[in-house]
């Protein structure tokens, strides 16, 4: 007997997102929608999110995430420009504001990255190297001030190249209970500032950084702190990126993320040590608290597979392993890798920007484990 039943494509079904859901059910408008599935240029597109949760630096808190994507031009030929931001304020009484964003000139002609936010940030440090502990850290409590401003120009296929600036300040630092070889690599320092210029080479393929689906990006970022600009010290930093994305259906990708950083020529100040969840995102090392391991080198990767579980688009999953590895102190020496692992949920925000809110859950080593959230893919 033939079968009549309709099964359309994967990509012919409607697609639905939170927003849809809500209006339905509670006759809220989260944002203005669009009639087409071409966005017209410099048309906002929000995906706003505020929350109660839980995560292993900050424990209980409330958090408004926000997320805002827009075209300068033709989205035929302009990638999607993003600007990340939001507050945070936990139990602990630390206070996060990050605005982070990636912004596409008319024809991608210019990229203008940026990365400025502050943090009044009590929390715990575990040491420096891979023989740190999870079950010995000290209580340390600092503000912070962070402002990178980068632009690059586009000069071939998908390649570009730029400078920019970078500014790090830590103050009012204080160590409560001194644990580990923290206060020994720090001294009594109460303040510390990194300052100097960066040049930077990028390719990137993707047009839509909140979920890519077919595309790779490598990066390479040297950043040259000096005394005349403010700097406690001389030191440089380079700093290398790849992510790779493969489509394997309408439903599923493939992707894959190492990211890389090398210290040398001079000492960094403690809280500018490379260190895992300290990547612009704060995404690396799923599995383990903010900060669990640092060193004066880090080499980081990590493989997810994305997949759909609704047709409509509505809810998704991912599974994930990861991998850090931070170099010992003062020897400099790689000596050991740390796992992770996890599996996530993801609910469709905003179809237009195509913003997933992400409910990850991951496990470590020592009986780490927690809950991770984001507005837009991890990486």
């Amino acid at each position: 007997m033939k079968d009549n039943t309709y099964n359309p494509k994967p990509d012919t079904v409607e697609q639905v997102d939170a927003a849809d859901i809500l209006e339905h059910l509670f006759k809220i408008h989260l944002y203005t929608k669009t009639d087409t599935a071409k966005i017209p240029p410099r048309k906002l597109l929000f995906s706003f999110a505020p929350s109660i949760g839980y995560s292993l630096e900050l424990g209980a808190l409330v958090s408004v995430a926000e997320n805002i994507s827009f075209y300068t031009d033709n989205s035929d030929n302009t990638n999607l420009s993003v600007i990340n931001g939001g507050i945070q304020y936990s139990v602990h009484k630390q206070f996060v504001f990050p605005i982070i964003s990636d912004i596409w000139t008319s024809q991608n002609k210019y990229c203008l990255l940026g990365d400025w936010r502050y943090y009044k940030y009590p929390s715990y440090t575990y040491g420096l190297g891979a023989g740190s502990s999870a079950f010995i850290s000290d209580n340390v409590d600092y503000s912070y001030t962070r402002f990178y401003q980068e632009i690059l120009r586009h000069f071939n296929s998908y390649y570009y190249v730029g400078f920019g600036y970078n500014f790090d300040y830590h103050y009012n630092i204080s160590d409560n209970d001194p644990l580990t070889n923290y206060s020994v690599y720090n001294g009594t320092a109460t303040q510390t500032t990194s300052s100097g210029p960066v040049f930077h080479f990028m390719y990137d393929s993707r047009t839509n950084i909140n979920n890519p689906k077919d595309a790779f990006y490598g990066s390479v970022l040297y950043r040259y702190n000096t005394t005349m600009l403010g700097s406690n010290n001389n030191w440089q930093e380079v700093q290398v990126e790849a992510r790779k994305y493969f489509k394997l259906s309408a439903r599923k990708v493939l992707a894959f993320w190492s990211w890389n950083e090398f210290t040398f020529d001079g000492k960094a100040p403690y809280f500018d040590l490379p260190s895992n969840g300290w990547d612009t995102y704060a995404n690396t090392g799923r599995g383990y608290i903010q900060g669990r391991f640092r060193g004066p080198d880090m080499v980081y990767g990590e493989t997810e597979l994305r997949f759909g579980i609704t047709r409509n688009g509505l809810l998704g999953g991912v599974v994930f392993v990861n991998a850090t590895s931070v170099s010992n102190w003062p020897d400099a020496k790689f000596t050991e890798a740390f796992p992770g692992e996890g599996i996530g949920l993801r609910v469709k925000f905003n179809k237009y920007s195509d913003v997933n809110v992400c409910i990850d859950y991951a496990i470590g080593i020592e009986g780490s484990r927690g809950f991770f959230f984001n507005l837009g893919e991890v990486f």
